[in-house]
Parts: structure tokens; C-alpha cells; sequence
């Protein structure tokens, strides 16, 4: 145990003492995230996009799309075509399909007319919604946004009773800037960056130097060396991310909506992951020269297509399903929906059986490939 917290310590003295770690890892991600946030973090808000098809084209329908368009929450084209919106819906390019049916006009009317004999008719007016049953958090914004403007509208029509109906179902209400989107993808990648690259470079260093040879000589144990590494490393990390988030919350106002044990977790899963990643590396490089190189060319990809800037549904449809295979894809995924949405666990377990899957492949071929000579 005191070989443990005494080599602990000793790679924690070491990030401390080496400034271009300190500024890699630490400053620069805090310095890109603070600029891109400045520039694109305020004013740049996520917003659905939905197709409005108006097929009664009736003064009430046109209130119904005035008063939508008035949130500015949904943003919306106008279609004549409903079977192109719902094609366009099934390729991903909108959230929402929402169709006025013919006569919903003149079923407004009748309820202006006679409000008391209407309130309980099948002919109340409804208003059809169709959504991406595969991308629930994102389609039940779009939900509460549609029956909000229906509740609306139907106070105003008779004794403050919902008249117009949405058939739809779940709701919930979210909205999001660029900066929220980014702060979780800028934890991920500190983490990538630290663990893969910090890694191979350390372990290939104290390999050339003999450093690892003569702590194989001595009583210390693999795993002891081992657990030290990797508790150092999730103490750099923790430290990291808790920085990252504090300047997030104190400039732009981002914060957690999630579990923080589970914001934690994903962490401690993304830490084990990228360093059995950077393992591998530090086995296959035979000089702390080439491991710097062989890290960065498999980190400096992953930055731009693991979704940290910018959503993976922006990528070319053919490198998607490789993309959507990446560690570092679910990690941000997994940390952005913890932190913007509020997911649980029955909702991310797919992300942590992926991370957990690739740590468990990398620290095998690690095993066999980590080199003590």
C-alpha cells in the first residue's frame, strides 16, 4: 500500500512539474473552449427543425403556425407535400411532421359559435404529429412545443378548456445553446488527450530511460505500478473536468442536469478506456519519438469526427456508421446527455457497454503487447 501511494504521488509531482502537460491538457482545452464559446457559445441555440404541412389553409391554421413560429423554439418550413415531410423524417433531416388536417378551420369555427355543445363533439379540431420514435429526447421538445401552442389556442376559444388535441405522446422541454454542447465534448476530449497521448509518451520515455527496467527488478508489482497510473490519471482528470465544468457554469451558464455520480462514472469509464488505448501504443513504440506521433495520429481524427465540435449527424452518411463506433463518440454522447438532458443509466447503457467493451479489448491486447524492456 505505501509503494501505491508513494508512486501515486510520484506521477502526480510529475504533471505538476511539467508545464507543457499542464498546458496541453489542462489550459489549451480551457483556452479553445472559452474562445469557440465566446464566438458561437451565445447566440448559436440548437433548435428543432420541423416541416408545418397546412392542409386546410384556413385562417385558424394560419394562427396555429404564427403562434408557433412566435416561440421560437421550433423552427419550421412549410410543405404542401405530406408523404415528402415524412420522407424527409425518416432520413433524419427533420425532428417533426406537423400536418393541420383539412377542416380543422371549420371545426374552430363551430366551437366559436357554439363553445358549450362543441366541447364534448368528435369533431374537435386535432393537429397530427409524427416523430422519430428513435430520437425520443429530442422529439418530445418538439411534443411539448405543439401542445403548448394547441393549449393555447384553445383557452382562447372557450372557457380556458384544452379543445384542440395533439396526438402525440411524453413530453419534455429543453433548450440548447453551441456552449452547452461543446462543454461535454471538450471533457471528452481532455480525456482522450490526456490518457492516450500523456500515456504512450510517459511509459515509451521511462522505457528508453530504464526507468521500468529497474522497477522490474525491485518487489514492486505490475498492478501496483499499474493502479498507481491509473488513480494518478483519475485524479488529473477529475481535476479536469471539475475546471472545465466551473468555468462552463461561471461564464456561460451551463450546468448539470444529470447524475453526477453517473457524470462521474462515464469519466472513470473513459479514463480506463483510453489509457488501456494509450497502453497499446506505448507497447508497439519502440522510442518516446515515435509514440508521439503514432498517438497523435490516432487522436487528432477522433477530435473531429468523435462529435466533440460539432454534431455527428452533420457527417457524410457514409462514414457514420464507423464514426458511431468510436470510443470517443459515445463517451461525449454519453456526457452531453447527462449534462443537457438528465439521462439515466437505462437510457446510456448502450454508451457504457461500448466504452466498456473497447477497454476491455484494449486492456487484453495491451497485456500482451506492454513491454517492460
Amino acid at each position: 500500500m505505501n509503494a501505491y501511494i508513494q508512486l501515486t504521488l510520484a506521477q502526480l509531482r510529475v504533471f505538476s512539474r511539467n508545464r507543457s502537460v499542464i498546458f496541453f491538457t489542462i489550459l489549451f482545452p480551457i483556452l479553445l473552449m472559452v474562445s469557440l464559446g465566446s464566438f458561437l457559445g451565445g447566440g448559436n441555440v440548437i433548435s428543432l427543425n420541423a416541416a408545418l404541412v397546412d392542409e386546410d389553409r384556413s385562417p385558424a391554421s394560419q394562427q396555429y403556425a404564427d403562434t408557433l413560429r412566435s416561440l421560437n423554439i421550433v423552427t419550421f418550413d412549410l410543405l404542401n407535400d405530406q408523404a415528402q415531410a415524412l420522407d424527409q423524417l425518416k432520413k433524419g433531416d427533420r425532428q417533426l411532421v406537423i400536418v393541420i388536417p383539412k377542416n380543422y378551420g371549420s371545426a374552430v369555427d363551430a366551437i366559436k359559435i357554439n363553445p358549450a355543445g362543441t366541447a364534448a363533439s368528435a369533431a374537435n379540431p386535432k393537429i397530427t404529429v409524427y416523430y422519430d420514435e428513435t430520437n425520443m429526447t429530442i422529439s418530445q421538445v418538439g411534443l411539448t412545443v405543439v401542445d403548448q401552442v394547441a393549449d393555447s389556442i384553445s383557452k382562447q376559444l372557450v372557457q380556458y378548456k384544452q379543445l384542440i388535441t395533439v396526438d402525440a405522446k411524453g413530453i419534455q422541454a429543453i433548450k440548447l445553446k453551441y456552449i452547452d454542447f461543446l462543454v461535454p465534448g471538450m471533457v471528452a476530449m481532455m480525456i482522450m488527450s490526456t490518457n492516450l497521448n500523456g500515456v504512450a509518451g510517459q511509459i515509451a520515455a521511462w522505457r528508453e530511460r530504464g526507468i521500468l527496467r529497474r522497477m522490474q527488478s525491485t518487489t514492486l508489482k505490475a498492478s501496483t505500478f499499474i493502479s498507481a497510473q491509473i488513480t494518478a490519471r483519475l485524479m488529473l482528470n477529475g481535476i479536469q473536468a471539475l475546471l472545465v465544468l466551473l468555468i462552463g457554469y461561471l461564464f456561460f451558464g451551463t450546468q448539470v442536469n444529470g447524475s453526477w455520480l453517473l457524470l462521474i462514472m462515464f469519466v472513470i469509464l473513459g479514463t480506463l478506456t483510453f489509457m488501456s488505448i494509450g497502453f497499446i501504443i506505448a507497447g508497439l513504440a519502440k522510442t518516446p519519438e515515435s509514440a508521439g506521433p503514432i498517438a497523435g495520429f490516432i487522436s487528432f481524427p477522433l477530435m473531429f469526427l468523435g462529435g466533440v465540435f460539432f454534431p455527428i449527424k452533420n457527417m457524410p452518411e457514409l462514414i457514420q456508421p464507423i464514426v458511431k463506433l468510436l470510443p470517443i463518440t459515445h463517451l461525449s454522447t454519453a456526457l452531453r446527455q447527462i449534462m443537457n438532458v438528465g439521462s439515466d443509466l437505462s437510457t446510456l447503457w448502450p454508451e457504457a457497454a461500448l466504452l466498456g467493451g473497447w477497454m476491455i479489448v484494449a486492456f487484453i491486447i495491451a497485456s500482451f503487447s506492454f513491454k517492460w524492456e
